[in-house]
């Protein structure tokens, strides 16, 4: 049987990497797309082989509408529909409101919430034809509250959001799942900085713990299911009970 193909944005490292690798081990072919640490990714492509699958790396920068767009096309035109997208890639900012600059608001907008239709336009008319698909949002626990210094991040997440629940609703009869997670502190590089806090911010957390990358790709390898095939437009948040 041929094997159904998945992409994830940002997966070379982190929340992405530990997808890649799950959907290796679940028997998909994995697209890998990445912006620009060639080391890393090349890495993470040895470990997803490793695994008995293909691995392809797409190169470019998902907040370049004409680059996403191109490389996308190329990718669909040459080796066909893809399966199963993983919007994960994403960054921060973090300001408080009065000292932002425009280019701090400017690009998280940008790589955060523009490129969901960057990404997803295109593939979602591929599994609009093909009358299948699965599609995973990585949002944040950002995106269902608002924290300080994250005017920026936050809206984007918001955002996000509420575009994969429209889609959602658009995609739903012709059997294109829709849905988001939204993890609370996992421990990546976004939150490296932070690690001689980790202490104080478990205390935020009703579980006591920081999440790892592996509790995000547990929880996508579910939606990616059929036995999620009932789940529409769901944000279900990974945060060890924070604002439950």
């Amino acid at each position: 049987m041929e094997r159904k193909r998945a992409l994830v944005t940002g997966g070379s490292r982190g929340i992405g990497k530990a997808i890649s690798l799950m959907l290796a081990r679940n028997g998909f072919d994995v697209i890998i797309n990445y912006r620009g640490n060639q080391e890393a990714a090349e890495a993470t492509k040895k470990e997803v082989e490793a695994l008995g699958v293909n691995c392809t790396l797409l190169q470019f920068d998902i907040a370049d509408f004409e680059k996403t767009k191109t490389a996308i096309e190329k990718e669909l035109q040459d080796n066909g529909a893809i399966d199963v997208l993983i919007v994960n890639a994403g960054t921060t900012a973090d300001s408080l409101l009065i000292k932002m600059q425009e280019e701090q608001w400017e690009k998280v907008i940008d790589v955060n919430l523009k490129s969901f239709y960057y990404i997803t336009r295109p593939i979602v008319e591929s599994m609009f034809v093909k009358k299948w698909g699965k599609i995973v949002v990585i949002s944040s626990t950002g995106g269902l509250t608002g924290m300080p210094g994250q005017v920026n991040y936050c809206a984007s997440k918001f955002g996000i959001i509420g575009a994969a629940k429209s889609l959602a609703v658009e995609m739903g009869r012709r059997n294109i799942n829709v849905n988001i997670i939204a993890p609370g502190y996992i421990d990546t590089e976004l939150i490296s900085d932070m690690r001689e806090h980790f202490d104080e911010m478990k205390k935020q957390v009703p579980m006591r713990r920081i999440g790892t990358v592996e509790d995000i790709a547990n929880v996508t390898e579910f939606l990616i299911s059929e036995k999620a095939s009932y789940i529409q437009g769901q944000v279900i948040a990974v945060n060890g009970g924070v604002l439950t």
